[in-house]
């Protein structure tokens, strides 16, 4: 059975997350109901990451296996066509080796968290943003943030039904950056690991919020990480703004000619 990588860009609202789950809409669920339009009773689609409830993809990997042998610009514009009216598109779809894997043959996932700071409601970006209506202090962000690079026993961001075998990660990049918003500001968590724990993210970001805030020194994230202790970890943060950006591979697929 020939197999196809898919680049899958959706917005995670209205979705129980990524994985299938009996009765309830998931984006797994969406795009094995387009590919059952085009070809019945396909094998389960694998992908990069699980991403949870809310949310969202700019650059999901999934692989599928055909019966037969598609065009992959076709096989991208039909998958499009069935796919609507969901908010979820195919970026791109390349013809990969059968034994290429979305999730074993990834070498790192990077994701985006956007956290925008003014009073006044988002509107445009309602749901794709987490909004603080205060201010936040990014340089002490990143003082916090210089403590959780690295490799570390992470249990304290991890959530308790994580199935992770290990709680030990490498976090490779934590950096924040920020940018002009309508009326305030917007600041930007970029996060590169090769993989993550349940939560992880959001457990980071949350944290940091609390440093930017002033609740937090930033040297207590370095003692919560240092505790082992879910007790220790600050508030987890809404999966508003949460992305999966970039999926990393040996050879970039998409790159292919």
């Amino acid at each position: 059975m020939p197999r196809y990588a898919l680049k899958i860009e959706y917005h995670g609202q209205g979705f129980y997350g990524w994985q299938r789950q009996n009765d309830l809409p998931t984006v797994q669920s969406a795009l094995e109901q387009a590919l059952a339009q085009l070809e019945p009773d396909l094998p389960s689609i694998a992908a990069a990451g699980r991403t949870d409830t809310g949310v969202h993809g700019l650059g999901q990997v999934a692989h599928c296996d055909m019966r037969k042998a598609w065009d992959p610009i076709k096989l991208k514009g039909a998958l499009n066509y069935h796919l609507k009216p969901n908010r979820i598109v195919v970026l791109d779809c390349r013809q990969v080796d059968p034994d290429w894997h979305a999730r074993f043959s990834a070498i790192g996932r990077d994701y985006l968290f956007r956290l925008v700071c003014r009073a006044a409601p988002v509107t445009h970006d309602a749901g794709l943003v987490w909004q603080s209506r205060h201010p936040l202090d990014a340089d002490a962000m990143r003082a916090g943030a210089a403590f959780l690079v690295g490799n570390h026993d992470f249990t304290t961001f991890r959530s308790t039904m994580c199935q992770a075998k290990s709680p030990i990660k490498t976090l490779d990049v934590l950096d924040i950056t920020t940018h002009d918003y309508h009326g305030g500001q917007e600041i930007r968590f970029h996060v590169k690991a090769r993989s993550f724990l349940h939560n992880q993210v959001r457990s980071l970001v949350g944290t940091l919020e609390r440093v930017g805030a002033g609740a937090w020194p930033p040297e207590r994230v370095a003692e919560a990480l240092a505790a082992c202790d879910r007790a220790a970890c600050g508030p987890v943060c809404p999966p508003d703004g949460l992305y999966l950006e970039h999926v990393r591979y040996e050879q970039d697929v998409f790159s292919w000619p």
